[in-house]
This record gives C-alpha cells, structure tokens and sequence, in this order.
C-alpha cells in the first residue's frame, strides 16, 4: 500500500504536464485521475494503522518524489545524441517548472497530513464510528489545502476569477471521486482491520509532523 500510494504520487505529477476539457468551459489537470487514490490510501493507512504510520508513509512518498524529479532533471539536463528526436517531449514532461515542483510537494505534504491528522482526531472523538463520513470531510480537508497551496504557487499569474474557478473544481472532482469510491475504501478497511488485526486509535500522541521516528 506504501508503495501503491508513492506510485500515486510521482505518476500524479507526471500526468500533470497533460490537461484535459470536460465541456467548453471546464479544464482539469490529468492528474486528478490517479492523485485522489493516494487520499483513500491516506485513510487506510490512519484508520487501520494509526497517524504515526501514516506520517511516515507521507515523508517517505515525498523523499522518492524529490528524487524522481531530480533525476528527471539531471536527464533533462544531458545533452541528447544526435540521431533522437524526442527531446522537446521529453523536456515537456520532466523538466517541470521549479514553482510547479515547489507548489507540488509543499501541497502534498499540507494536504495528506491534514487528511491524516483530521480523521485521526475525528475518529477518537466519535469512538471509531461513522468511518464513511470522517473519510470524506478529511479529504476535503486535505484536498482543499493541497489546492490552496498548490494553483497559486503553479498557476502564479493567471486571473483571480479563473484560478478561483479551477481550485473549486478540482476539490469538487477529488471529493466526488472519493464518495463515489468510498463502498470499495470501506471494505478494504474491513478488511485490512480482520487481517492484520489492528484498529489504531490515536490517543495522547504527538501530532508534530516533522516528528517521522515516533512509531510503533
């Protein structure tokens, strides 16, 4: 699952280069196909394994993305032999702007550490009930803060009106996607909970998200 939702992540940034039309008047980033995935992680990982897992899972998904992008550039950056053709492809894909990595990774560590930390703490106040609604408000926590950091930063420039526009669209299509979704989240939670035999309730411990050594 570590490694389900690390894919997630790096492919999101990826699909990213790519926007797509719904309509006339309605774009979206391809990214938005695969990244709310890592959200349903996010929520197994939590209610299943507890915040202090699940803020490893995200530092260690954030390392792999730094590093993917990194030697993503230092490709970009090779000079390309003469017989291949591909070079402004590839370019396109790989060398991303240094806001748009910078609005990428600061988003999503903001945002999946709010979504793990809000169903963490819902969770121990209503006694592990109600998975299904706690799994959606903290989503929308999250992919609202991913939004809020992430468009400014990226799409720096653009009109207020139309980057308004965009950021609502995006957490509506995420937060869609996950209630759409969310019979399949529900079971597996089921049913990683039987099989592993774990129900994690985070009482008493540190929400500091820098502090990634304090676990189980």
């Amino acid at each position: 699952m570590a490694v389900l939702f690390t894919v997630c992540l790096i492919t999101s940034n990826l699909l990213a280069t790519k926007v797509f039309a719904i309509g006339s008047k309605i774009t979206l980033p391809c990214a938005v196909l695969v990244f709310p995935l890592s959200y349903i992680l996010n929520d197994c990982f939590t209610e299943v394994y507890g915040y202090r897992k699940a803020r490893l899972v995200i530092w260690l998904a954030f390392a792999m993305n730094v590093l993917t992008v990194l030697f993503g550039q230092i490709a970009v950056w090779l000079p390309a032999a003469g017989f291949w053709q591909g070079g402004e492809h590839f370019d396109f894909v790989f060398g991303m702007a240094p806001r748009v990595v910078l609005g990428s990774v600061l988003a999503f560590l903001a945002g999946s550490t709010l979504n793990s930390l809000v169903l963490s703490k819902m969770k121990v106040a209503s006694g592990g009930r109600g998975f299904g609604w706690r799994a959606i408000l903290s989503s929308f926590a999250g992919e609202f803060c991913d939004s809020l950091i992430f468009m400014p930063i990226a799409f720096w420039g653009t009109p207020f009106r139309t980057l308004v526009t965009m950021m609502l669209v995006q957490v509506g299509f995420k937060v869609l996607y996950e209630i759409v979704i969310l019979p399949v989240t529900s079971a597996a939670v089921k049913r990683l909970k039987a099989v592993e035999g774990e129900d994690a309730y985070d009482s008493g411990i540190s929400y500091n998200p820098f502090k990634i050594n304090d676990i189980e």
